[in-house]
């Protein structure tokens, strides 16, 4: 179901991994859909658009995640969704360099849709880009409650492998693959059907997966298509291969092909106290409580609102939030889904190590993290955690490890800002 949002519309200046944008419209100045309104000042950044026509009725800080306030521009609705010109003059993207599309899809502001956010630019664009012998696609979503990539596949699959075909035309050496679990059959055959279609068989595979969390995370996806570790503080580039989500590759293709910077995405909005679980095609910039409203309201006061699963997800302050590029799920689960117990001592069972994608040993982390000890914390790679949730998830202790891990990771990174500035 598609929605155009009835409301203002809320875009905030970072929805990526990176630095904030900066606003390149006024107070006062009309808007159209498509349009650039703030741009990247930094390499490891990402434009905006807005998704909406109107206008700008104020540049000014709200509350988001983590207790923090974010940079943002709202634009006045006049329902009218009139469309910007296409960001390029269009083509066949195989008349375009490398450079030149590269150049595209930074402009576009495309990031990775599957909410980790890193500007798709960088990726696109390794040093070793020779080197690269695998492209994969990341239509795994194994988060419990999010279905917005497997609403994607079945009916965006020609965009997508269309867009991976973008993707194998930057490198001439690498072969593509499209990872999906098997609890997903109808998206296989959809995905199947597009490659089939487009006579890309010999190029592009598909990858059917054992369903289980956390599949979908890099290191484990590359290691299942390919067998091949990646080492601690590397990234899928050193071992030959660039990782994008299925949505990302959508994306690309809109941006490259027609000219679309992504101003819509799908969420899915869900929980206990959904009236009408479902997934929205829905514009970037509409607030959290439209489509709560478009999915029937609430049976129930939720426990808390979460912006994507019960994993990796973040509580936040209220319903009157923007979703962003990044934003994969609304999740409003009643006081019974969240119900967890108080913590109580570890036990040193060792349970959190064995549940550990990343072979990290959660236990301790939290201890290290609790005292603030950001030496120890360091040198046990707490930074290479990825916030799944698995050791929090089996612990019997209830400890809220991730909680403490993200902290921790949180003050490091503060930390390092501060050294930079000085």
């Amino acid at each position: 179901v598609e929605i155009l949002p009835q409301g203002d519309a809320i875009f905030l200046m970072q929805q990526h991994t990176g630095a904030i944008c900066q606003p390149i419209v006024r107070e006062g100045d009309r808007v159209l859909a498509g349009q650039m309104i703030a741009d990247a000042v930094a390499a490891i950044s990402a434009p905006i658009h807005s998704s909406i026509s109107g206008i700008v009725s104020e540049i000014t800080e709200i509350p988001y995640t983590l207790g923090t306030k974010v940079p943002a521009i709202i634009v006045k609705n006049d329902h009218k969704y009139e469309e910007a010109e296409p960001m390029h003059e269009l083509c066949d993207y195989r008349e375009l360099s490398r450079n030149e599309i590269i150049d595209i899809v930074h402009g576009a502001g495309i990031i990775g849709m599957g909410g980790a956010a890193f500007p798709t630019y960088i990726k696109l664009n390794p040093s070793n880009f020779e080197d690269i012998h695998s492209i994969i696609l990341n239509g795994c979503e194994c988060e419990p409650y999010i279905t917005c990539d497997h609403r994607l596949m079945l009916q965006g699959a020609t965009k997508i492998v269309e867009g991976l075909n973008i993707i194998l035309y930057l490198f001439p050496n690498a072969k593509g693959y499209i990872g999906i679990e098997d609890n997903k059959p109808d998206a296989i055959k959809a995905i199947q059907k597009a490659i089939d279609d487009l006579g890309v068989s010999k190029s592009i595979q598909v990858k059917v997966l054992e369903t289980k969390y956390p599949q979908g995370s890099e290191k484990q996806l590359v290691s299942a298509i390919l067998d091949r570790e990646i080492p601690t503080g590397k990234l899928p580039a050193d071992v030959g291969c660039i990782v994008q989500n299925v949505g990302t590759a959508y994306a690309i293709y809109e941006a490259v092909v027609e000219g679309r910077p992504p101003i819509s995405r799908i969420v899915t909005v869900t929980g206990g106290a959904i009236a009408n679980s479902q997934n929205f095609m829905a514009r970037v910039g509409t607030s959290f409580q439209e489509l709560i409203d478009a999915a029937g309201g609430f049976v129930e006061k939720p426990a808390k609102v979460i912006s994507g699963g019960p994993m990796m997800g973040v509580t936040m302050p209220n319903t009157n939030v923007p979703i962003t590029k990044a934003t994969t799920a609304i999740l409003c689960p009643t006081k019974e889904e969240t119900c967890i117990p108080e913590e109580s001592n570890c036990i040193s069972c060792g349970r959190c190590v064995r549940a550990c994608p990343m072979g990290l040993l959660p236990l301790y982390l939290d201890k290290f993290g609790r005292r603030e000890d950001i030496d120890r914390f360091q040198k046990l790679n707490g930074l290479s955690c990825i916030e799944c949730g698995c050791c929090a998830y089996v612990c019997p202790a209830h400890l809220r490890i991730v909680n403490t891990i993200r902290n921790t990771k949180k003050i490091i990174k503060d930390n390092n800002k501060e050294k930079r500035v000085i």
